[in-house]
């Protein structure tokens, strides 16, 4: 069908000249709907011929306008300007054009009346409702139809809904909006390889541009390789598309990214690959100058894009050990730097760097290194000792200890002794853009609670067994088979309330009935308690408490390995510790402790602290994990027999569930909540800390 180009006023929704009428006031948020909204075209009813939809909304008084262009290039638009509330007014139809479905054989009937009328639902939507006629091959019909303009997520977002009497069946007629210019932001993929000799300097830049391009606002997002330790990522981008509204452009490659994004940087600084550690500088010296981090290969692509070298690290730190070149680097930059957050930018080790988190760093204009905590390691733990010293109370450690220089518990109890908060990995990406996407309008975290108030389990003679799956909500298993087939607990990220809190809502809607969240792991983030300053812990305590109230929590987690690990020294807590998160987190009807198995127990006013008793083994073969669970059985035969289990992360909910099916009718699975409720209850273990 041709048609041609309209640009003469449609009546649906007409001029209403009303006099001498007074209208209900307009609700406070009615100027959300004002400005001009873009088809979100992916989310909205197919508009057939036409392919895409404008609307233009402004107000003048109690009148509003409105204004819908109907394609691109050959339009069709119609008007509506009218005052809400008040009474129907009859308008002549002018054209016999039935936009939302030109390929439907109707025409509205020229020159016949439609009665019109408007009206304010809520505190920001309108309503506009019309009766009038269309001629089909059988003659002309009367139909009735509601128009629905809603503003929301903070007045980005416009829903656009359209009901008819005469559409009776199928899918809702609705048209997703965005505000022009509003949630618009570029995407581009990371390479795979993340090698020295490979793709590593190509992500390095394109990591450094997006810690730039966000800094007033989230506009690059980062795909990763499917097999990224973060395995949402890509899934987390097709939920700030889908229900957060995001518009994003690719950017196929590195070099189109940082023309596109140019502005967003001052110059660009230039690593040696010869020197690995001079990338973990170049990423601090990105930061504090707005610079992105290039090598040698990439120097002609920002030259193009018009920046010009801010420090060039070619040769500067050949023949220096890691101590000497941090040490320049504190000399020289660490003034500057952020005193909340710094970054170990540690992990993966010799030829291969996965530094996700520098993002975020350089958003915070942050210290890199990835010093060794070992003591042993005198120059390099003298630097970190000082770094950490200098930096305030409770701050943020982000990143990852090196693997090639020491263990986690040595990063862990260093960071802890004063007063501070892991948060990792090094592999954590795209901070800085989840950072700024707020909560959608009205969210409220809510868990799936299985234990009423006050109310007393029926506890049976039994195995109770609670499963969680610990290294954090995002790592493993979130999104591979079997979630939801049982009750199962999983670790929050807390801090994501603040740093990535659209990210903290993207697991909170997938959540099903059998998932239940906790929070973890021993303060607001990842501590050592017995490592940290008493002084401090009442502090972390309380905004950890904070946290879980935000995240509707119930239960947390406590782990420590500042004396010990899981066969050497002593993972368990003393009575004093444990004294402190009953009296910190009042509300929390129980604890769960350890990583692999732990020996400190106690139940105080009904409220359990249950150590794991056993760790599930990714390679663990599934006869020998079944074998061993019945074992624990059989040695503590006295039941109910409360067994506490830690999964780690790369088992999948499916695999898990094989096993526990193959125990046998004494063992139940119950929700987390549940079985500390019961274990407070009844509890059959014995009471231990350590030094007891």
């Amino acid at each position: 069908m041709n048609l041609p180009v309209f640009v003469r006023g449609y009546a649906l929704l007409l001029f209403l000249l009303l006099a001498c009428v007074l209208s209900p006031a307009a609700p406070t948020g009615v100027r959300l709907l004002e400005g001009k909204w873009e088809l979100m075209k992916d989310q909205s009813t197919d508009i057939d011929h036409f392919g895409t939809l404008t609307i233009d909304i402004a107000l003048k008084g109690d009148r509003i306008a409105i204004v819908r262009t109907w394609g691109r290039g050959r339009t069709f638009r119609d008007t509506i300007s009218c005052v809400p509330g008040a009474p129907p007014v009859d308008v002549p139809v002018t054209d016999w054009v039935f936009p939302t479905n030109i390929f439907m054989g109707l025409r509205m009937a020229d020159g016949t009346p439609r009665r019109v009328q408007a009206s304010w639902e809520g505190d920001s939507a309108l309503a506009v409702d019309e009766r009038f006629s269309v001629h089909g091959s059988q003659g002309t019909a009367a139909v009735t139809a509601r128009h629905t303009f809603q503003a929301a997520e903070e007045g980005d977002i416009l829903f656009y809904t359209l009901t008819r009497s005469s559409r009776a069946a199928g899918p809702p007629i609705r048209y997703v909006l965005r505000r022009k210019g509003a949630r618009q932001a570029f995407v581009a993929r990371t390479d795979d390889d993340w090698t020295i000799g490979g793709g590593l300097s190509a992500n390095a830049m394109l990591i450094s541009l997006q810690g730039l391009a966000n800094a007033h606002g989230p506009k690059l997002y980062l795909l990763y390789p499917d097999d990224w330790p973060f395995t949402y990522v890509n899934s987390v981008y097709d939920f700030y598309r889908n229900k957060r509204w995001y518009a994003f452009t690719a950017l196929r490659t590195p070099a189109e990214a940082l023309r596109a994004l140019a502005a967003s940087a001052k110059g660009y600084v230039v690593w040696d690959r010869e020197v690995r550690t001079s990338l973990i500088v170049a990423f601090t010296v990105a930061g504090l100058e707005e610079a992105v981090v290039v090598s040698e290969r990439e120097i002609p692509v920002a030259e193009a894009a018009g920046l010009k070298p801010v420090e060039d690290f070619r040769g500067k730190f050949r023949g220096m050990n890691d101590a000497a070149i941090y040490r320049w680097a504190y000399d020289r930059y660490w003034e500057k730097c952020s005193r909340e957050f710094i970054v170990w930018l540690g992990g993966e080790h010799g030829t291969v760097m996965k530094p996700a988190v520098a993002d975020w760093g350089i958003h915070k204009k942050v210290f890199f290194s990835d010093l060794s905590c070992r003591p042993s390691d005198t120059a390099e733990y003298s630097l970190s000792r000082r770094l950490l010293s200098e930096m305030k109370p409770m701050s943020m450690v982000m990143g990852w200890h090196s693997y090639a220089k020491d263990l986690e518990e040595e990063f862990v109890t260093l960071t802890s002794t004063f007063g501070h908060r892991v948060e990792g990995l090094n592999s954590l990406p795209n901070l800085s853009f989840s950072a700024q996407v707020p909560l959608s309008r009205g969210f409220v975290f809510r868990n799936t609670h299985n234990v009423a108030p006050g109310a007393a389990p029926h506890v049976e003679p039994n195995v109770y067994i609670a499963c969680v799956q610990t290294d954090g909500i995002g790592l493993g298993a979130w999104l591979k088979p079997g979630r939801g087939e049982i009750p199962y607990a999983w670790e929050v990220l807390m801090n994501y309330t603040w740093m990535a809190p659209g990210m903290a809502e993207y697991f909170y809607t997938m959540a099903t009935p059998n998932d239940y969240f906790i929070g973890c792991l021993s303060g607001p983030g990842y501590l050592y308690p017995k490592a940290v300053p008493r002084a401090l812990l009442p502090p972390l305590m309380a905004l950890a408490r904070d946290q879980m109230k935000t995240l509707d929590l119930q239960v947390f987690e406590t782990m420590d390995w500042s004396a010990g690990s899981e066969f050497e020294g002593n993972t368990d807590l003393p009575a004093d510790v444990v004294a402190k998160y009953y009296d910190g987190m009042p509300g929390a009807i129980g604890f769960v402790n350890g990583y692999g198995p732990g020996y400190t127990f106690t139940a105080k006013g009904g409220r359990a602290f249950v150590s794991y008793d056993y760790y599930l083994s990714p390679v663990r073969p599934d006869t020998e994990a079944v074998a061993d669970l019945r074992e624990l059985a059989a040695i503590n035969a006295k039941r109910p027999y409360f067994l506490l289990v830690h999964v780690r992360e790369y088992s999948d909910v499916r695999r898990v569930k094989g096993i526990l099916d193959r125990l046998g009718p004494e063992f139940r699975v119950v929700p987390l909540d549940v079985f500390l409720a019961m274990a407070g209850e009844r509890p059959t273990f014995e009471e231990r800390f350590l030094g007891k």
